[in-house]
């Protein structure tokens, strides 16, 4: 049976999600959790951000008023530091994993989370299934409810094109 993959915010919201889905193994130095039928792991916060404007085109690192103004045919996104990059490899690891079958978008309910997210499934390019948690509380009920019942990432469309807004 294969295992879905949910990603949090941040570190302490994925650690709740173990324990509310436990028994969990603790990997790869707190990297992830395991159990299963999940494996839990984190953001930390925004890991891709616009590339500067000199990442477009060199000639935009200097602001120079005949290089005004600087629109780029599309905006690139980069990894925000090399921690970031770390991050970004260790989950893009996990989604690439042949057991791992979906994958849940377990960021913080609202704009912000889902702009994380997206970002995130983005840059590593998931081509499998992605659900919602949408989480009020960190209960262990609650967790378990949420995961349960989490809906297609389809059906919250209209979150995602606000939060890129």
């Amino acid at each position: 049976m294969g295992k879905e993959l949910i990603i949090a915010e941040k570190p302490s919201v994925a650690e709740d999600i173990a324990k509310a889905l436990g028994p969990y193994k603790r990997l790869n130095d707190g990297d992830w959790y395991e159990t299963d039928r999940y494996l839990i792991s984190f953001a930390v916060g925004h890991l891709v951000e616009l590339k500067k404007p000199e990442g477009h085109d060199p000639k935009w690192k200097a602001w120079l008023l005949r290089n005004l103004p600087i629109l780029p045919q599309e905006f690139a996104r980069a990894p925000r530091d090399a921690k970031a990059s770390k991050r970004l490899n260790i989950l893009k690891k996990l989604v690439k994993r042949e057991d791992v079958t979906g994958v849940i978008n377990g960021c913080d309910a609202g704009r912000e989370g889902e702009h994380i997210f997206r970002s995130i499934a983005a840059w590593i390019g998931i081509d499998k299934p992605i659900a919602r948690l949408w989480l009020s509380s960190l209960t262990t009920e609650a967790i378990r409810a949420g995961v349960r019942n989490a809906r297609p990432s389809s059906e919250y469309a209209n979150l995602g094109d606000a939060a890129v807004s």
